[in-house]
């Protein structure tokens, strides 16, 4: 029975010090989390008004021909070799996340060819590709815990670079976006070429006086759409990696509350075990006495 004791108390002091170690986890990933959202806030008015003057180009000119732009419906669509940039963590200990990412890597794979070429950001992505054959074009080899702007601009230009030489006809992005009810969702976003829909002009805007480019329409637009693109991989990196924390927080949580439920079925059996070892002392201590007596009775 003392063993028994010792063991369930060797047990919860494992468990205490597993508790400690998720609960520190979902401190640091709550305090990422919130550090990543407000850095996201400070540059997200910058990327919005560049979209807002990509609205006003086509505002002037709805026909405006771009490379980076599909050519209107009534005109041969671009066909060609697919390229994808997969974002994932660089763990796990953060449930689905990762697997949600690459479920969605593999449905594009499938629907595109093993042609399609991969640029990978994050350990865990990069792992999988190695494991499962895949080649990987382009490996971005910084961390994924720390998205910044000027690794958005790098990996943009790579981007760019494989696009404008031909190499490439369109690039998808996996990430996960987490919405405003921070629910992630996993999403296979077109990155080049644009959508002309995506930057359909209110009815109520297309009042204004007509602006006038210089030096030309096709030119403006090429010096904003790199910074456009730069600004919506930081966006999508900033994302995934509050969906990460996210997901890590959850995970760590339900940890938690394992552990103390462990906790609570391991102080009940203790309890039952040291009852058991006080009444079996005690039974003995009242065995011994009754054969002390029985035996003075037969002197």
């Amino acid at each position: 029975m003392i063993s028994g004791v010792k063991d369930i108390r060797a047990r919860m002091a494992s468990v205490r010090d597993t508790r400690k170690i998720t609960n520190a986890m979902y401190l640091i990933a709550s305090a990422k989390l919130r550090k990543a959202r407000e850095d996201l806030e400070r540059t997200r008015p910058y990327f919005k008004a560049l979209q807002a003057e990509i609205k006003r180009i086509f505002r002037t000119d709805e026909r405006v021909e771009n490379r980076y732009f599909y050519p209107p419906a009534d005109e041969p669509q671009p066909d060609g070799r697919v390229g994808c940039l997969v974002v994932t963590a660089d763990k796990g200990l953060a449930g689905a996340y990762n697997q949600n990412v690459i479920k969605a890597t593999h449905e594009l794979r499938l629907r595109y060819g093993d042609d399609t070429q991969f640029f990978v950001v994050g350990e865990y992505g990069r792992q999988y590709c190695l494991r499962h054959g895949i080649h990987v074009q382009k490996s971005f080899l910084y961390t994924a815990q720390n998205p910044t702007l000027q690794r958005a601009r790098e990996i943009a230009t790579v981007l760019l670079e494989a696009y404008d030489c031909g190499e490439l006809k369109k690039i998808y992005i996996v990430y996960t976006d987490l919405g405003s009810a921070m629910e992630a969702q996993v999403r296979a976003t077109r990155l080049l070429p644009f959508h002309r829909a995506d930057f359909v002009t209110p009815a109520e805007e297309k009042k204004h006086a007509p602006f006038e480019f210089q030096p030309s329409v096709g030119e403006v637009l090429d010096n904003i759409i790199p910074s456009y693109l730069a600004g919506f991989i930081y966006s999508a990196l900033v994302d995934s990696f509050c969906c990460e924390q996210n997901a890590r927080m959850t995970a760590m949580d339900s940890a938690n509350r394992n552990a103390q439920k462990i906790l609570d079925e391991l102080q009940v059996r203790f309890n039952h075990v040291r009852q058991g070892a006080i009444t079996q002392e005690i039974t003995e201590i009242s065995a011994g006495a009754q054969a002390q007596r029985g035996g003075e009775d037969n002197v």
